[in-house]
């Protein structure tokens, strides 16, 4: 892992800049900060629609000090493949204004973009090899478009497509492994948390650094869609991660390794609790849904640690 000083990080030269419209209590910005801080290479950016690409581009204004591209929700891979392979091309021909200085590109998604509509897209630019990071950054929800369940939405969460009420108590399916989809293409994949900045900020320079493709999927708070305020969302990154709910790892090379062991077992409802979206499983009638949670939680855990043993 790469190791730097907070003083040294801050000290660096800011690629996502102030002027941008995310919503107080937002983690993308701080996510933003660290992985492009890690790149000691000119970056080139695809952004697919979604919160980021919304608030960071109000023409003819822009948050961004990189070479940047807007796509659509479907095909930030795809995006970033082209811009790699049009990369190679002009390389080859002598054609590249830096002369034959490296470019690493990068394409950034919500877990909208990221684990349903552009997941084919994605997959197909991993298993082709393109050298290329793709980011998600997940906060667990079509937040730009009116606050829809996603894959990545949590068990039991209530989202506009999912509301709790008196038939269904929310969102009825586990979310989806995207880090273990990401893994089986034989890739680099990594699991980080806006918490955990040195964590963060080493997996995405790992990431860069690598010759060909790699993933990190980064939980992102969000207290429009979390119901929750906004001054707690790296208090509730860091209770997700505590808590197992989202555990620190990486796989590389078919390998898994835990980043980061939590040091006392903390029940997984400390993390539900300050949640709206999660208020209903407070009810006394709803309590089997807490218990079924901690259970999930408990077995994903169990399994991670048994793949690091492989």
């Amino acid at each position: 892992m790469a190791k730097v000083r907070l003083r040294d990080l801050a000290a660096m030269e800011d690629k996502f800049v102030f002027g941008h419209g995310l919503c107080p209590g937002c983690g993308v910005p701080i996510m933003l900060k660290m992985v492009l801080r890690a790149s000691d290479y000119p970056l080139v950016v695809a952004n697919a629609t979604g919160c980021l690409e919304v608030c960071s581009s109000g023409f003819p204004y822009t948050a961004w000090k990189t070479p940047w591209v807007h796509n659509a929700f479907e095909n930030a891979a795809a995006t970033a493949a082209g811009l790699e392979a049009a990369y190679k091309a002009l390389k080859k021909r002598g054609r590249l204004p830096g002369g034959d200085k490296k470019i690493k590109i990068i394409a950034f998604g919500g877990d909208g973009g990221t684990y349903d509509i552009g997941l084919q897209a994605l997959s197909g630019a991993m298993e082709r090899g393109h050298d290329i990071v793709y980011i998600c950054y997940d906060n667990q929800s079509y937040a730009n478009t009116g606050g829809q369940r996603s894959g990545a939405t949590p068990y039991g969460a209530s989202a506009t497509t999912s509301p709790a009420g008196k038939k269904i108590k929310g969102k009825l399916q586990w979310r989806k492994n995207l880090t273990e989809i990401m893994a089986a293409h034989d890739i680099y994949a990594a699991q980080a948390s806006v918490s955990h900045w040195k964590d963060l900020y080493s997996k995405a320079k790992k990431a860069i650094e690598i010759d060909g493709p790699a993933f990190i999927n980064v939980l992102i708070p969000c207290p429009t869609e979390w119901k929750t305020k906004t001054e707690d969302g790296v208090r509730l990154a860091k209770l997700a991660v505590d808590t197992k709910v989202w555990p620190l790892y990486e796989v590389e090379g078919g390998k898994h390794k835990i980043n980061y062991y939590p040091k006392k077992e903390i029940p997984v409802e400390e993390w539900l609790k300050p949640q709206g979206r999660f208020a209903h499983m407070f009810r006394e009638e709803n309590s089997w849904m807490i218990e079924e949670y901690q259970k999930k939680v408990n077995e994903d855990w169990e399994r991670l640690v048994k793949l690091t043993k492989l």
